[in-house]
């Protein structure tokens, strides 16, 4: 395994434990989600560099274009949880409470 596989592979990982165990604030769990997006990201623009296939190129434009959207939505539910709740806290986030 090179050392750049090893550094996307360790950057996904440890973003998804950040989401899986600091999950105090809203902030905090979609930054953990945009770095699991940045990292497959540039691991997807890597890869058809170094097998030198054409056909996937557009796939990392793609991957961009969901994660900006994903971004956005995250960002909005933040702002309305924020004006409702009156903080980011996801304990105060309940299903039941809606």
């Amino acid at each position: 395994m090179s050392p750049l596989h090893l550094s996307f592979y360790s950057a996904f990982t440890l973003s998804s434990l950040g989401l899986a165990f600091h999950r105090t604030h809203l902030i905090s769990a979609l930054l953990c989600l945009e770095s699991m997006m940045l990292s497959m990201y540039i691991a997807l623009s890597i890869w058809p560099i170094e097998n030198q296939a054409t056909s996937s190129t557009l796939m990392p434009v793609f991957m961009l274009a969901f994660s900006a959207c994903e971004a956005g939505m995250g960002l909005a539910m933040l702002v309305a949880s924020t004006r409702t709740h009156g903080s980011d806290h996801l304990h105060n986030l309940t299903l039941l409470q809606c």
